[in-house]
């Protein structure tokens, strides 16, 4: 049937959050059900089951991350390699040229209007391993800003307190050329009271990053109890997307970000057996609950000159700044997630 004869009507229905990105198999299948009934309607509609066991997936990813350090302790290089599935191979292999996934950089790239690092290392390589498996990757909200967020930022904390540094005081001498994402983080440190005493068996963690055209930047505070129960009190975060034209929606964006980040942080989990993916509803993919949602504040700092996103970048600091707080208050570094397979008993 050619284009000229069809008439599509998009429908407003909900998030799509990268799923109905790319790819309308769902499309596919009405138009192939039709096709053998014709002249009869057809409404197709999957069951929660069905959608969750026949997605598109986030890439399983690792990175392994070294650092160089002069006599004094300061950071001289930075040797990050990425190894995962690259989403564009999967959904859009026309765009990769000569094996390579210029996305899988995402907030690791020079800088830039899209989603640059903010730090100046002296020397720094970054690069990726590509491997894909045969579970088709997809978009999800963040893409791969969440993953290499949680790598960059949870291993800057790691090098503050091996070399004795205060985290907040090594990002700012790693970001003196990058005001923007200085900005960000200044105000969300300041804002949640970092350098101050936090309320007793209470600690605080800190992430940055910088994707989808805007600065964001988040200060977690956490408790663990002596039974390793973990409770998320308070989430400080900052944001600049440039122009805020409805500070209200960017505040309602900025805190469905974070319970959508600290759901896939505490819970998210998808796994295959015998070809088939396991989990098909709630009761085996969990998320965040309403008791569980930390009070969020939000700050929006518009700097002018520029438009950015704000409903995806703010994901991406969740994971990091809960993981560096759970150092703080434990001394465990969590290198995987999702945290509901590990003990946060003090080490």
């Amino acid at each position: 049937l050619p284009p000229a004869q069809c008439e599509v009507y998009k429908l407003l229905l909900g998030g799509g959050f990268g799923r109905r990105g790319a790819t309308h198999d769902w499309v596919t299948q009405a138009v192939q059900i039709a096709k053998e009934i014709p002249g009869t309607p057809v409404k197709l509609i999957w069951s929660r089951e069905e959608d969750m066991t026949h997605g598109r997936y986030h890439p399983v990813t690792q990175c392994k991350l070294s650092a160089g350090l002069d006599a004094q302790g300061e950071l001289t290089a930075l040797h990050m390699r990425i190894s995962g599935q690259s989403i564009l191979a999967g959904v859009f292999p026309q765009m990769i040229r000569e094996g390579k996934d210029p996305v899988v950089f995402q907030g690791l790239n020079p800088p830039g209007p899209e989603a640059s690092i903010g730090y100046t290392f002296p020397h720094l390589l970054v690069d990726h391993a590509m491997r894909n498996p045969h579970v088709p990757p997809g978009f999800w909200r963040g893409v791969n800003l969440n993953q290499n967020a949680i790598y960059l930022e949870c291993f800057l904390d790691e090098v503050a307190h091996a070399t004795k540094q205060d985290p907040l005081a090594l990002r700012r001498k790693l970001m003196a050329k990058s005001p923007k994402h200085l900005a960000v983080l200044n105000a969300a440190a300041e804002r949640a009271g970092w350098g101050t005493p936090a309320p007793a068996g209470v600690y605080r963690g800190l992430a940055q990053t910088m994707g989808f055209g805007s600065y964001v930047a988040a200060c977690a505070e956490v408790s663990v109890s002596a039974e390793g129960k973990l409770k998320i009190h308070r989430i400080v975060a900052a944001t600049d997307c440039g122009h805020a034209v409805n500070p209200q929606q960017i505040e309602a964006q900025v805190e469905g970000s974070f319970a959508y980040g600290l759901s896939a942080a505490l819970y998210g989990e998808c796994t295959v057996k015998d070809g088939r993916i396991e989990q098909d509803n709630f009761h085996t993919y969990p998320v965040l609950r309403m008791d569980e949602m930390p009070k969020v504040e939000t700050i929006v700092m518009p700097s002018g000159g520029f438009w950015g996103g704000v409903g995806e970048p703010t994901i991406a600091v969740a994971a990091p700044a809960v993981l560096n707080a759970i150092f703080a208050a434990t001394g465990k570094r969590i290198r995987d997630l999702p945290l509901k397979n590990h003990s946060l008993k003090k080490a």
